[in-house]
């Protein structure tokens, strides 16, 4: 079977991502060599999956400077994929001495500056997607706002969004300046942001989130507790009915949501990335949309 994954209009400010985006926290855990980093994306992007998602903090402030080498070996990729990274997290790490505390920055020296560094790091002359990476209580929308517009001006950002904010954040930044996504975590152990508003929010408005950790950071496929256990079960039995990886129930499961849940991956084999793409050329039945509904949740939905 080929498989190729679409892409996907996540907002009304044109921004398309590929419908499943390839989530590159824990590149550098992979041990992969510069030259196996390059046959990795191109992979990836012969799948459809052009979009990578990064944030400047990722491998202890690692990960993008990794990920660039791997773009100057073959600088053609980059012109088929889109870059997404993160900002405003400060850790206490030995790549940023001089951070004495962690703490969230969301000044706009700070969201310019990181941008700046990202791009250096990346050894690419723009973002496609800049994101918040925690709401902050000392955040000004005003001044974030102010910042995201330089930085598009500058050619430096061509699209903005925030991750883990909650709606009413959301729509506040999103009043100042256009939003492309909401970046949440979801899965059927996390199914908080469907209920919250967050969802709703964003359908309503027209825009895509992105998904981190839909698989709960490997805890569908281990954990013993009784969610776990009984969410397992029902996913394996949608999975044996539609003769689908498990790992592809899951993901289909998410991407059904009508405000069109845009899923990163997390793992370093590619063949977890193609089980993903799978996930886009199926649908769950209504009731095994809700049987999962169901088992996530412990109780009837009525």
């Amino acid at each position: 079977m080929t498989l190729s994954c679409p892409s996907i209009v996540t907002s009304k400010d044109g921004l398309t991502l590929s419908r499943i985006v390839a989530g590159m926290w824990r590149m550098n855990e992979w041990n992969l060599t510069p030259q196996q980093r390059v046959s990795w994306i191109e992979q990836a992007l012969a799948m459809g999956v052009t979009s990578f998602d990064h944030a400047d903090i990722y491998g202890g402030y690692g990960v993008e400077a990794v990920f660039g080498e791997a773009l100057a070996l073959q600088p053609s990729l980059r012109a088929r994929m889109q870059i997404v990274s993160k900002c405003g997290i400060k850790l206490v790490n030995a790549a940023r001495p001089e951070h004495g505390i962690q703490h969230y920055d969301t000044s706009a020296g700070h969201i310019i500056a990181s941008a700046e560094n990202s791009l250096r790091q990346l050894g690419t002359d723009h973002l496609d997607l800049l994101l918040i990476h925690r709401p902050d209580p000392l955040m000004d929308f005003d001044e974030i706002a102010g910042a995201f517009e330089r930085l598009r001006q500058d050619g430096k950002v061509k699209h903005f969004g925030v991750s883990n904010f909650r709606r009413h954040q959301f729509e506040s930044l999103n009043r100042r300046v256009p939003l492309a996504t909401n970046q949440v975590e979801f899965s059927p152990l996390n199914v908080a942001p469907m209920f919250d508003e967050t969802f709703d929010g964003l359908q309503d408005l027209g825009v895509a989130p992105m998904i981190w950790s839909p698989l709960a950071g490997g805890r569908l496929f281990s954990s013993d507790d009784a969610a776990g256990v009984r969410v397992r079960a029902v996913i394996q039995k949608v999975a044996d009915e539609l003769q689908r990886p498990f790992g592809s129930v899951v993901f289909a499961w998410i991407m059904q949501l009508p405000s069109r849940p845009i899923p990163l991956t997390g793992s370093g084999r590619i063949e977890a990335v193609a089980e993903a793409v799978q996930a886009t050329q199926f649908s769950l039945s209504r009731s095994q949309w809700f049987e999962i509904l169901r088992a996530a949740r412990g109780h009837e939905v009525a």
